[in-house]
């Protein structure tokens, strides 16, 4: 709660600043207000009720970077917690499912798939994560898609703590959406691979 009160009060803060001269930089700033805010810029839940159903689909991606010895020990099956990639699989998708639990202000869902792939990457000595995540209702499913890859990522920490406590957790970002009135979005240089 600490945290949103800060935004919004750094947001009220911005918008005093520029309320005397509507400039380029405000239109950029203000044309597209947050939507989690009302008129009083307190925290809501956007009322979806009245938005178009349509067939809604987000990819998600990120990695973790470990020693090179972590990953072979993945790829051998040798980790001492077990089999890392089928533990990760079901962390995220299970998390996919508890995304409103975690994150404040959004819906829940009825999920219609979630998949969640790994892509071991030698070279670099990391793991690649991609979650794809679909549904079909009145909102997206982008929060659910990186909450599953933030919690795949995790387990696979988890499971490989006690031989490499170095691993690093990076680069989660949405790489597609598609449905809804905003329409689709791919991340330009990436190729889904679900």
């Amino acid at each position: 709660m600490l945290i949103i009160k800060k935004i919004v009060e750094e947001y009220r803060n911005l918008r005093l600043k520029v309320e005397a001269g509507k400039t380029l930089v405000w239109e950029m700033l203000f044309l597209n207000e947050l939507t989690h805010l009302d008129e009083r810029g307190q925290a809501r839940m956007v009322e979806v009720g009245a938005k178009e159903i349509t067939r809604r689909e987000a990819i998600a991606r990120g990695e973790v970077a470990m020693r090179p010895g972590t990953l072979d020990m993945i790829l051998e099956g040798k980790t001492p917690k077990g089999e890392v990639f089928g533990v990760a699989r079901i962390a995220g998708i299970m998390a996919a499912k508890k995304t409103p639990e975690i994150i404040p202000l959004c819906h829940p869902l009825a999920l219609t798939g979630i998949d969640v792939q790994f892509r071991p990457d030698r070279e670099l000595s990391r793991v690649e994560i991609e979650a794809r995540v679909r549904t079909t209702g009145q909102t997206g499913v982008e929060m659910e898609a990186l909450t599953a890859v933030s919690a795949s990522a995790l387990a696979i920490y988890d499971m490989c703590k006690a031989v490499d406590r170095e691993m690093v957790i990076g680069a989660i970002r949405l790489i597609h959406k598609s449905g809804g009135k905003s329409g689709s979005f791919d991340r330009e240089g990436e190729e889904k691979w679900l």
